[in-house]
């Protein structure tokens, strides 16, 4: 960082209230210059300034969050055309948004099938977010298609595990999984499947997500991975909370 900068930002601290001003009838340059010098023979202070406006930059940016998360809650939690695993009447809602090319999603993918198996009370929010070419798209749709035969959780990991992700593969898949392939392959190319994929799209636009996996637990944000021991705990805080 810049002297400049760091001059500033100290400045900032000191003189929250508005734009920084002269002391004692000292200009601005000279107050800068005073700060460096004590600066360089404190150097601690720096260290403990920066510290709180990264401390104070994260708590707006939490505050930020929540607020947009509260807007945008019906959106994240109960649109009707989003597939739900584990409890669809659980008591705490986990939102997940995912591509099926995604590494992390992939990885994990077994950590997130067995923490539903062991919290039988988890609502898990699937929101299909191709963002990584042709290929995600297509499984996107297929996956979509799938739970219009009431299917979805069994093409949904088997996605997941898939090196192939062509819609060859995909439908020979899905016929040794007992879906209608024929039927699948007519409502991947349902415009009202495109229509929800905009619709996720926009949102974590909005939302300042540009990767998978994305994870939403009450109102707090993860853009990115994280260990599902993570998601476990925020999980469990929900369920505290609403006690």
């Amino acid at each position: 960082m810049r002297w400049h900068a760091v001059v500033l930002a100290v400045l900032a601290l000191a003189w929250p209230g508005g734009p920084v001003r002269a002391q004692g009838g000292l200009p601005v340059e000279e107050v800068e210059r005073i700060v460096k010098e004590y600066l360089l023979r404190e150097p601690e202070v720096l260290y403990q300034a920066l510290q709180e406006l990264q401390r104070r930059r994260d708590a707006a940016e939490a505050e930020r969050q929540k607020s947009l998360l509260a807007d945008r809650r019906d959106e994240l939690l109960a649109s009707p055309e989003d597939p739900v695993l584990g409890d669809p009447k659980g008591d705490v809602t986990l939102v997940e948004f995912i591509d099926y090319r995604c590494g992390y999603c992939r990885s994990m993918a077994p950590a997130l099938r067995a923490l539903l198996e062991q919290d039988r009370r988890v609502r898990l929010v699937i929101k299909e977010f191709p963002i990584l070419g042709p290929d995600s798209v297509t499984a996107a749709r297929a996956a979509l298609a799938a739970k219009r035969q009431g299917r979805y959780a069994e093409l949904h990991w088997a996605l997941l595990q898939s090196k192939d992700l062509s819609e060859a593969a995909i439908l020979d898949q899905a016929r040794r999984l007992g879906l209608d392939a024929d039927r699948l392959a007519r409502d991947m190319r349902d415009p009202a499947i495109d229509r929800q994929l905009e619709k996720v799209r926009a949102l974590a636009d909005a939302l300042g997500l540009s990767g998978t996996p994305s994870f939403v637990v009450g109102d707090t944000l993860i853009p990115g991975a994280a260990p599902v021991a993570r998601l476990a705990e925020l999980i469990g805080r929900e369920r505290r909370a609403a006690r």
